[in-house]
């Protein structure tokens, strides 16, 4: 039997919205108050600050007390972090009380067994949830706050997370992604010390405002959302080869941010892209580079422009410093004379901020597309590099001279301190 609540009525695509997004990260409560005019801001999601709602223990604590709680909610970090990982293989249900409520963008619910029923849905163990989806998972990036005061008092716990889950009942299968936070409102009580009352999502996608606060929205706008995310696509460029590739953290509002592994780059200067592609074939004869090619190019035109093939990456769980190596026939002619200005590069781990746009890579898309970043990251309080504007970074998927829609990127690397991850 499965609990759906009234606001989730109305056209079957409503409904599967509704359904599709129904998880422990989407089943959220109502009223936890969040700083000023219910708005999280980052540093009450990073646990310190204004913003963190405090649950009393009582109007005075002992120290027995406040150390049990601290090590209560400790523990209890520990279990959500696990839960996130196995996807609620098990739920630790004994953290949550019986009322819990939730509430994200779309829908809201209350009940531990209605929480338990829609997480289990969203991941296949149901009938609804087999016939519906397949693939979902949850890459949790932080979890913070949690704090107990002197009195007993505990701070909202918020984690940051990105969602993805295929909806297999679609003929073309398309995945939809989400990331965003999630907000614990926690008190003492229960088998475990503490308990989770409510909690409460919110989307990068509609909900962050100015200066990275995160406020509520209509419901109607996180239903189109979602469904713009189960359109089928067609017409598209044909890929030039298999995709670098990244671990999604944020699907902000006209723009992403990923984390890319440290990767082996072959760079050549060029002058005319297709001449560009050329040489890098050339050069990289042997092996079989990944997309997209990445181009840079300087504000100042006496500042040659490069373009550059990922060759190999690290893969997942290497070490900071495990840069992979490429064939020894390519390093070797890269050093020839024939190659003047060619170079393999190693390339750390980055965190870079994305632009799309679907029209050829010529400077005036190009430069508008970028120029659209950088607004949007400001908007949403993402700090775009100094000195950056020197010169436009931008990635192309498809050959040079492909039909049909095309895939194109700006890219903007940020640096450690200027975003949340």
């Amino acid at each position: 039997t499965m609990r759906i609540s009234a606001r989730c009525t109305g056209s079957l695509l409503t409904a599967f919205a509704c359904l599709a997004t129904t998880d422990a990260f989407t089943l959220q409560q109502p009223n936890v108050a969040i700083g000023a005019h219910n708005r999280i801001r980052h540093s009450a999601i990073h646990g310190h600050g204004h913003g963190a709602r405090l649950t009393p223990l009582a109007s005075s604590a002992s120290a027995t007390d406040v150390g049990s709680t601290k090590a209560a909610v400790k523990k209890l970090k520990q279990v959500l972090t696990k839960e996130y990982v196995s996807f609620f293989n098990p739920m630790e249900r004994s953290y949550y009380a019986d009322d819990v409520s939730f509430e994200d963008p779309m829908t809201s619910l209350a009940g531990v067994d209605s929480y338990q029923n829609n997480v289990d849905m969203l991941a296949s163990r149901t009938l609804m949830g087999k016939f519906l989806f397949e693939g979902a998972g949850i890459n949790l990036h932080s979890i913070s706050g949690g704090e107990v005061s002197e009195t007993g008092n505990i701070s909202n716990i918020t984690t940051r997370w990105t969602l993805r889950v295929t909806a297999k009942a679609l003929p073309w299968k398309p995945t939809a992604r989400f990331s965003g936070v999630s907000v614990y409102e926690v008190s003492v009580g229960g088998e475990e010390g503490v308990v989770v009352n409510h909690q409460t999502d919110y989307w990068d996608s509609i909900n962050l405002s100015e200066n990275g606060q995160y406020t509520k929205v209509d419901k109607g706008i996180a239903i189109q959302d979602f469904l713009n995310q189960l359109k089928p696509e067609g017409g598209n460029a044909a890929a030039a080869g298999k995709e670098l590739p990244y671990q999604l953290l944020r699907r902000g509002n006209g723009y992403e941010i990923r984390r890319y592994p440290a990767c082996v780059v072959a760079k050549v200067p060029y002058d005319r892209r297709d001449e560009g592609y050329d040489q890098l074939a050339g050069l990289t004869q042997g092996m079989t580079p990944l997309a997209p090619a990445i181009m840079e190019v300087p504000s100042d035109d006496s500042i040659t422009k490069t373009m550059g093939w990922p060759l190999a990456y690290a893969k997942p769980g290497a070490a900071a410093d495990d840069i992979p190596t490429v064939n020894p026939a390519v390093e070797k002619r890269s050093k020839g004379s024939l190659w003047s200005g060619c170079e393999i590069d190693s390339m750390p781990s980055k965190v870079i901020a994305i632009g799309s746009f679907s029209d050829a890579s010529v400077a005036p898309v190009v430069r508008k597309a970028d120029k659209a970043l950088r607004s949007s990251l400001q908007r949403d309080g993402i700090k775009v590099p100094e000195g950056s504007d020197a010169s436009v970074k931008f990635a192309q998927y498809d050959a040079v001279y492909s039909l049909g829609k095309r895939r194109g990127e700006v890219w903007i690397e940020l640096e450690d301190g200027g975003h949340p991850y």
